[in-house]
């Protein structure tokens, strides 16, 4: 019942990488249009539907559409995210 070993290297400038299976979480996508992006808010990597252009800080940021807790709400309740 021990947890299963981690590898992990210290480097010369003192960080530590730990094993991990090789790729991204996010899939692969040929076109722009079903890239994901983050919200600015929220950080949660959506796809580009799902999110739209507002001037926060005086710069355009893309966040959660209509917002974030009721995309996460939608979400929760189709099952998917």
């Amino acid at each position: 019942m021990s947890k299963a070993d981690v590898k992990t290297t210290v480097l010369a400038d003192g960080l530590r990488y730990k094993a991990k299976a090789p790729g991204s979480p996010f899939r692969a996508s040929a076109s722009f249009s079903g890239a994901t992006m983050s919200c600015f808010m929220c950080g949660k990597h959506r796809v580009r539907s799902q999110l739209r252009t507002r001037q926060l800080l005086g710069k355009a940021q893309t966040v959660c559409a209509p917002s974030c807790k009721a995309l996460d709400e939608l979400m929760a309740n189709s099952g998917g995210e």
